[in-house]
Formats: C-alpha cells, sequence, structure tokens
C-alpha cells in the first residue's frame, strides 16, 4: 500500500524527515525528525572561511566613518588653501598690469606687492597649515587689498579691473571676507599654482 504515491519505508528502517533552511547570513540550519524513535535533531552549517566576523565588519564600519571625516578635513584644507592662493595670485596680476599699476598710487601699489609677496612665502613655509589659519590669512591680505580696489574700481568707473589681469570681478571683493571666500576660491584664472585633491 502506498501514501499519495511514496512507498512506505520497509519494516525496522527509520523514517526521518529532513528541513533545510538558509538564513540571510548564509547559514544553513538542518533539522532531522526521526518518526519511528520519536528523536528530533538540529545542527547548524556555517562557512566562515573567508567572511567577515560581526565584530569585523563594525570595525571596517567605524573606520570608513573616520576615514570619511579626515577626508572632509583635508577638502577644506585644500578650498582654503586654493582660495588664498588664487586671491594672492589675481592680486598680483593686477598690481603688475600697465594699465592698472599706472592708475594705482605707489604707495598702495607696494602695499599690496609685499603683503602679497609675505603670503606666497608664507605659503610655502606652512605646507600644513590649518583651516582656520588660511582663512585668516585671506581675511588679512583682503582688508588690505579690497578698500585700495575698490577705490581704484571706482575712481575708474569699474573698466580697468575687466581686462586681461586676472579678469577680477571687482564686486565680488568688496563685500568683505564673504564676497572675498567666494571669489577667492570660484574666480581663478590659472593665475597660480592650483592644489588639486588625489583621491
Amino acid at each position: 500500500m502506498t501514501l499519495n504515491g511514496i512507498p512506505p519505508a520497509p519494516r525496522g528502517v527509520p523514517q526521518i524527515n529532513f528541513v533545510f533552511d538558509i538564513d540571510v547570513n548564509g547559514i544553513l540550519n538542518v533539522s532531522a525528525d526521526d518518526k519511528t524513535a520519536g528523536v528530533k535533531n538540529k545542527i547548524m552549517i556555517t562557512n566562515d572561511k573567508g567572511r567577515l566576523s560581526n565584530d569585523e565588519i563594525e570595525k571596517l564600519v567605524k573606520e570608513a566613518g573616520k576615514y570619511k571625516a579626515d577626508d572632509e578635513e583635508v577638502k577644506k584644507k585644500v578650498e582654503a588653501k586654493n582660495g588664498l592662493e588664487n586671491y594672492a595670485y589675481n592680486m598680483r596680476n593686477i598690481v603688475k598690469d600697465e594699465k592698472i599699476a599706472g592708475k594705482l598710487d605707489a604707495g598702495d601699489k607696494e602695499k599690496i606687492e609685499s603683503t602679497v609677496n609675505e603670503v606666497i612665502d608664507w605659503l610655502e613655509i606652512n605646507q600644513l597649515a590649518e583651516v582656520d589659519e588660511l582663512e585668516d590669512k585671506l581675511k588679512e591680505l583682503e582688508g588690505l587689498c579690497n578698500p585700495i580696489i575698490v577705490r581704484l574700481y571706482h575712481g575708474c568707473g569699474g573698466d580697468v579691473l575687466m581686462g586681461d589681469a586676472g579678469d577680477m570681478p571687482i564686486g565680488g571683493y568688496g563685500g568683505g571676507s564673504g564676497g572675498g571666500h567666494g571669489g577667492g576660491s570660484g574666480g581663478s584664472t590659472g593665475a597660480g599654482p592650483k592644489i588639486e585633491e588625489v583621491d
């Protein structure tokens, strides 16, 4: 006699049901139920070779978060350094342009040149300067240059600074350090060296 088309196990042969289950972690759970003896058993089969433990995964996640924070800090430094360098080289180009230099007061021209040279020398020495140091240097340079350039801009009707000397949008620098940051980091025309991020 058969049950649902399956012949019964011969007498004396244990009737065992197996259940296989794989969970989300790839662990195989096997349960066996021996109907004749009334015994149940379970076994767990794992494949840990080449797999990371939960502790190792958690450690990697924490390290990734730390590296992300470090990358953000490096990015801020690069942007701050680029902003200061671009502004300094733009100012150097402006005072060296013959059309502009002739309209600048000799004392103002000398102030800008000497301060710009000091900043460029400082940058050479302080390659590992922090963001706040770089931003403070930019504010100092803007504090000296902005009033002079604004006076020159208004005195010449604005046309003198729209030539080849850096194509500096003077309106961007006239509003204090906030405008200076925007113009310094975004208004570069390749006048000076630029630091690029490397992955």
